[in-house]
């Protein structure tokens, strides 16, 4: 039986403790029509409804001011596995973490997926959360189908041949056209992936990324400041047998080494930011080669207990090698001391329409603060650095563009806002950080 919607008054704060508000109201609807009549009655008093999941986006995206605040927690269900045409759907308030799960066990996959499991299908899909790619895209490239409420109360679903205007805006909808409850995602059978990690000079990195990218379906990096060492990471489809890391070593290195002992070492460069180079000539050689098969979602994610703030750009995949120089550049002339690695991923075009890799082949440049750690004016040169390679920011993540930057950079980016405005005249669904990205 679904859980009948409830109403209370609490405050909310994001994962990283940067983005809080408190809401007139904390609203957990069960169905779609129940959270239907919630947005009725909040129009009904001149408040604003937003929905969050698990908090992980670093804007104030899903701030609801003193609105109404949608939490979707009684909205997990598995609606449909659906294997003849390859698709799951399942409520927007089901967390990523389990519907791996779940896939796993009626012998399912995603494609591709971010490399942590644990916002919600919805939440995931709305900020354009990626992972990395030679030929499969981020979970909205992936959606099939969805159903969402409207600021009229109405319930709507859409797809590419139900309604696809409005599918192909709100499968990465930011929130700003109404409120998600039901997701179509395309899955295939179950399959491994062989892991093969391996330390490289960060020139090295550059000089054979063509390669690195052409021939594994998954290639990443991290780049460690202050040094030249990156930790590379290659995921290819295996044919088996799995040979997953052993449990001890698996927690040993994935969790303890790269959550607690990181932990400790972030807390020191961030009281004496002097260490800071010495930690990273330190963490840099802490990465080994090693190499192991396993189930698709457990080589995909890993555990991310260290709390940091964080921002990602998406540029054109022909600029990686210069923005990634000029970046070493800024770090070697600055007096910044970072204690976080850069994060280099890859996507193919999609032709999602607020994607951040709409129509070009990309890269994402994310960088890292450790929680409460001084700016020092990093990230704003690190994005200015990005706006002039006509980067896109993630939606999700921390960046300063408004409106007039971003239509410049999105080619559908004025359908989207028309149809916003057929859709959501009065904002129901705004808030001050939508006005800054899409416009009043």
């Amino acid at each position: 039986m679904p859980q009948a919607s409830t109403a209370t008054r609490t405050r909310w704060t994001n994962w990283a403790g940067n983005q809080s508000a408190a809401p007139a109201r904390v609203v957990t609807p069960g169905t779609a029509e129940e959270l239907a009549k919630e947005i009725l009655r909040a129009a009904d008093q001149g408040r604003t409804v937003k929905a969050v999941g698990s908090g992980h986006s670093f804007t104030a995206i899903a701030s609801a001011g003193d609105g109404v605040l949608v939490r979707p927690h009684a909205l997990t269900a598995v609606r449909e596995i659906d294997r003849e045409n390859g698709t799951i759907t399942v409520e927007a308030g089901l967390p990523l973490h389990r519907l791996n799960r779940l896939l796993d066990a009626a012998g399912q996959s995603l494609t591709n997926m971010g490399d942590i499991e644990v916002q919600t299908v919805a939440g995931a899909t709305s900020t354009g959360t990626h992972g990395t790619g030679r030929d499969s895209g981020s979970l909205a490239a992936q959606i099939r189908g969805l159903e969402i409420v409207l600021a009229d109360g109405s319930i709507r679903r859409c797809s590419p041949t139900e309604d696809p205007r409005l599918f192909e805006a709100a499968r990465l909808g930011l929130g700003a056209l109404g409120v998600i409850t039901a997701l179509t995602l395309g899955v295939e059978p179950a399959f491994l992936l062989t892991a093969h990690e391996q330390p490289m000079r960060f020139d090295e990195v550059l000089e054979r990324l063509d390669d690195l990218t052409a021939v594994n379906e998954h290639f990443e990096f991290y780049w460690f400041p202050h040094t030249d060492r990156c930790s590379t990471k290659r995921n290819n489809r295996s044919q088996g047998p799995a040979a997953p890391l052993p449990r001890f070593k698996e927690w040993l290195e994935d969790d303890f080494l790269s959550n607690t002992v990181w932990e400790g070492a972030c807390r020191v460069g961030r009281r004496f930011p002097g260490s800071v180079p010495a930690i990273a000539s330190l963490a840099s050689r802490a990465w080994s080669d090693r190499s192991y098969t396993d189930t698709a979602y457990k080589v995909f994610t890993s555990p991310r207990k260290v709390r940091f703030i964080e921002m990602e750009y998406a540029v054109p995949r022909a600029a990686a090698g210069e923005v990634l120089r000029e970046l070493r550049a800024m770090v070697e002339r600055s007096g910044w001391r970072i204690s976080f690695p850069v994060e280099v991923r890859f996507a193919p075009a999609d032709e999602v329409w607020l994607s951040t890799a709409h129509g070009r082949d990309t890269v994402y440049i994310a960088v890292h603060l450790y929680r409460g750690t001084a700016e020092q004016g990093y990230f704003t040169a690190v994005e200015r650095l990005m706006t002039e390679h006509r980067g896109r920011p993630h939606w999700g993540k921390l960046h300063t563009r408004d409106a007039e930057y971003l239509a410049g950079v999105y080619p559908r980016f004025a359908e989207f806002t028309a149809l916003r405005d057929e859709l959501d005249p009065d904002r129901r669904f705004g808030n001050d950080h939508l006005r800054r990205v899409l416009g009043a």
